[in-house]
C-alpha cells in the first residue's frame, strides 16, 4: 500500500474524518465482470456471430474501448448520456460491419436493463462496508445515471450501508466539479476536512475530490503508474482497514 501524503494537506488523525464518499462503478461494483457477463449473454441472444461479429472476446474487448471513450468524454463534460446510449453500440456494431439501426438500439435497451441487475461487487466490498458502517456516514457519489445507479445499488444489495447516493443527476453537476462534492458535504452537514473520498478514476474522484479540499484514497488494483498526487493510495479495498 502507497500512503503517500497529498502535499496540499497535512497528516491526520482517523478521528477527523466523520464521513466517507465512494464512487460506485470499478470501486464497489465489479462493472467489468457485471458487463462482461451481460455482452456474453446478448451475443449470443442475438446471434452476433452470424451477424459478423467474430467472437464473444472481440465483442468484449470493443466495448470496453468505446465505453472507456465515451464515459471520459461524458466525464470531461463533452457530451451527455444519451449520446452513450445511442452511439456506444451503434459504434461496435459499425466495426463488426454489423451496424442496423433497430439492432444498435434493442441491444443498447437490453444492455442497459440486464447489466444493472448483476449483482458483482469488487474483492472485500461487503468486508470493507460492514466494518465502516456505524463508524462513519457513508455515502455513493457517482456520475452514473441515477435510476441505473438505483437499480445497481439493489443488485449488490449495497443500500443499507449508505446514507446517501449522490448522482450527477441529483447534484445537478458531475465529477469532477467540485460542486457535486459540496453538495455531498452538505449533505452530511460536514466540512471537507471530515470527509474523504474513495475512487478509481484520477480525474473525477481524485481529481474532483482535490478541486474540493477532500482528502481521497485512489484505489489502484491493477497498480497503473501514474502522476497524480493523491493522499493515499491501495491495490485492494481491503488496506482501507489501515488508513480508517
Amino acid at each position: 500500500m502507497n500512503l503517500q501524503l497529498d502535499k496540499h494537506t497535512t497528516q491526520r488523525t482517523v478521528k477527523e474524518y466523520t464521513c466517507i464518499f465512494f464512487d460506485l462503478d470499478h470501486t464497489l461494483w465489479d462493472f467489468e465482470t457485471n458487463s462482461r457477463e451481460t455482452l456474453r449473454e446478448l451475443y449470443q441472444q442475438y446471434d452476433l456471430q452470424r451477424r459478423g461479429v467474430t467472437s464473444i472476446e472481440e465483442f468484449q474487448a470493443k466495448f470496453k474501448e468505446v465505453n472507456t471513450i465515451l464515459w471520459e468524454l461524458y466525464d470531461a463534460g463533452q457530451l451527455d448520456s444519451d449520446t452513450i446510449r445511442k452511439a456506444r453500440f451503434r459504434q461496435i456494431l459499425e466495426h463488426f460491419g454489423a451496424y442496423e439501426e433497430k439492432l444498435s438500439r434493442d441491444i443498447s435497451a437490453d444492455y442497459l436493463m440486464a447489466c444493472p441487475k448483476k449483482g458483482h461487487l469488487m474483492p472485500y466490498t461487503v468486508d470493507v462496508l460492514d466494518y465502516l458502517h456505524g463508524k462513519y456516514k457513508l455515502s455513493i457519489i457517482t456520475n452514473g445515471f441515477d435510476e441505473v445507479q438505483r437499480i445497481k445499488m439493489t443488485s449488490g444489495n449495497l443500500h443499507k450501508y449508505f446514507d446517501h447516493i449522490v448522482t450527477s443527476q441529483r447534484a445537478g453537476h458531475r465529477k469532477p466539479s467540485r460542486e457535486i462534492f459540496d453538495y455531498a458535504l452538505k449533505s452530511h452537514a460536514a466540512q471537507c476536512h471530515e470527509a474523504i473520498m474513495i475512487g478509481d478514476n484520477l480525474l473525477t474522484d481524485i481529481g474532483g475530490s482535490r478541486s474540493a479540499s477532500i482528502d481521497n484514497v485512489f484505489f489502484n488494483p491493477e497498480k497503473n503508474k501514474h502522476e497524480s498526487v493523491v493522499t493515499y493510495e491501495i491495490a485492494c479495498l481491503s488496506e482501507l482497514r489501515q488508513i480508517l
